[in-house]
């Protein structure tokens, strides 16, 4: 009897011990915040904060990295592999009712299915990674729900992509599941339809709760890029993306290739007059249209 006694008091105090530690290392979070003593964050609703410092950080700069692979439809033949990144940071305003602004840009390269080498050409036709040297989101909470306009594009192309239906969230325990459907229809240059759907799940948990407290899990239904040589075929993309706080925790072969092929990827845009120059084509060669 006296042994179990000792065994749950010691339960117990680790158990609390564990608790104290968690909080502390929350508490500490929220004093680094660059963003904490703006009137619109002491503004912004609780699920608000948590979904844009989980997505763009506390000011510093952050980054989702993420793999997975590209499937024929409906057969769930592996075609091809991916893996990728985005880089990310936020602007929370002094005015209480202000635009949040996330600023990120992000690409993605298409590797081999076997091997896992990225993908320079395919059946003697070229590769290119995906890459958006920016986009801007700006974010709000109406009805529940967590909205974020995307203004993207470069010169006559700039488009501002309207959040029609929001993302609806839910609290889980202590954490938070974002969920953000994206349903895409809109035409090309070359006259054809741009038409897929998109679905993001972000799983949140407190800061120091677990050892990785930002996940994502993303699939995409839609065509094959033209260089694929399946025009008829459509392809549903998987992948699994997690936060890293610097380029020394990527994956030492995504960073080796970004580090080779999109240095400039590897950060940010630093602020809104970034983006505006990008805009205009004039952020300098090798951000492509």
């Amino acid at each position: 009897m006296k042994l179990k006694f000792i065994v749950f008091i010691s339960i117990l105090v680790c158990g609390c011990q564990n608790r104290l530690e968690t909080e502390k290392k929350v508490e500490n979070s929220v004093k680094q915040h660059l963003w904490s003593s703006t009137a619109s964050y002491k503004n912004a609703p609780e699920a608000l904060k948590v979904w844009v410092d989980a997505r763009a950080g506390t000011g510093k700069a952050v980054h989702w990295v993420a793999d997975g692979g590209v499937y024929e439809y409906p057969t769930g033949k592996k075609l091809f592999g991916m893996i990728g990144f985005d880089s990310s940071t936020i602007i929370w305003p002094d005015e209480p009712d202000g635009k949040i602004v996330h600023l990120t840009r992000k690409t993605f390269a298409y590797t081999d299915a076997e091997t896992g080498e990225v993908l320079t050409e395919y059946n003697g036709e070229p590769v290119a990674p995906i890459a958006y040297p920016y986009q801007m989101i700006t974010y709000r909470l109406e009805n529940d729900r967590i909205y974020g306009d995307v203004e993207q594009g470069v010169g006559d192309r700039v488009q501002l992509i309207e959040s029609k239906d929001g993302i609806p969230y839910r609290q889980m325990g202590s954490g938070y599941i974002f969920n953000a459907a994206v349903f895409l229809d809109f035409p090309l240059p070359n006259g054809k339809q741009y038409q897929a759907w998109e679905n993001y799940d972000f799983f949140i948990q407190p800061e120091g709760s677990v050892d990785e407290p930002h996940q994502m899990a993303w699939q995409r239904y839609g065509a094959l890029p033209p260089w694929a040589g399946m025009p008829d075929t459509k392809a549903i993309i998987q992948l699994h993306s997690w936060r890293v706080e610097s380029h020394e925790e990527f994956p030492p072969k995504l960073l080796a290739w970004a580090k080779a092929n999109k240095p400039n990827w590897l950060n940010p845009p630093k602020d809104v007059n970034e983006v505006r120059a990008l805009q205009k084509g004039e952020a300098g060669a090798g951000w492509g249209r």
